[in-house]
């Protein structure tokens, strides 16, 4: 792309992936530029760190709306108002439909999908569920977004080891050091043309090769 790629943020929290993504933007590892932050709450703090960085950024509180196709509404609507080539959903803890962005929009979840995924899993609920699962790795997942939680093609993962003595704060810590650098890395090799999706997988094209349209 001859100009940076154009995101957009959906987060519910405090925004700490949204400020890694920035971080990466601006030490120039990521050719791209966030350009817009959506919020589920109004109490956010993704909103205020998108702010002091001079991002447009606006609540759109699913609470307010009667139901996902409203709330979906609201969202499509701030989208439709500038330019975006793609949506990440970073902690975004509310069903995002990717109507006009079906292959444009990402999410980032913190475990092995298809692994303790699905409605009710998120934040420290996965966690919790990997430890009492006994099972001894979990991990991060980028993939795709579709119209089930969870469930689009992955682009990248990676596993950490399931220690012993661990609680669910301890493990969400080497999870989301994992997160810190897949996001980038998924959002970088988008921005170069380098991903395809077929069927459910997705290919990755080398370096300097985009990928072969399906």
């Amino acid at each position: 792309m001859s100009e940076p790629l154009r995101v957009a943020v959906l987060l519910s929290g405090e925004g700490t992936s949204l400020e890694n993504l920035c971080e990466r933007i601006d030490e120039g590892s990521l050719r791209a530029r966030v350009v817009l932050v959506l919020a589920s709450k109004a109490s956010a703090g993704g909103l205020a760190r998108a702010r002091r960085r001079g991002i447009r950024a606006l609540a759109v509180p699913r609470k307010e709306l009667p139901d996902p196709r409203a709330f979906n509404d609201a969202l499509h609507a701030e989208l439709a108002r500038q330019p975006v080539d793609l949506v990440a959903c970073l902690g975004f803890l509310s069903p995002f439909e990717p109507r006009g962005f079906a292959g444009r929009a990402i999410n980032v979840h913190p475990a092995l999908i298809p692994a303790f995924c699905g409605k009710g899993f998120y934040g420290h609920r996965v966690h919790e569920a990997v430890l009492a699962a006994g099972v001894r790795v979990s991990g991060a997942t980028v993939h795709f977004v579709d119209e089930e939680y969870d469930h689009g093609p992955i682009i990248l993962q990676r596993s950490v080891p399931v220690l012993e003595g661990d609680t669910p704060e301890s493990l969400a810590a080497r999870v989301q050091a994992v997160e810190r650098r897949l996001v980038p890395e998924a959002i970088r090799l988008f921005a170069e043309g380098r991903l395809r999706i077929e069927g459910r997988r997705v290919h990755v094209s080398p370096p300097g090769v985009d990928a072969p349209r399906g």
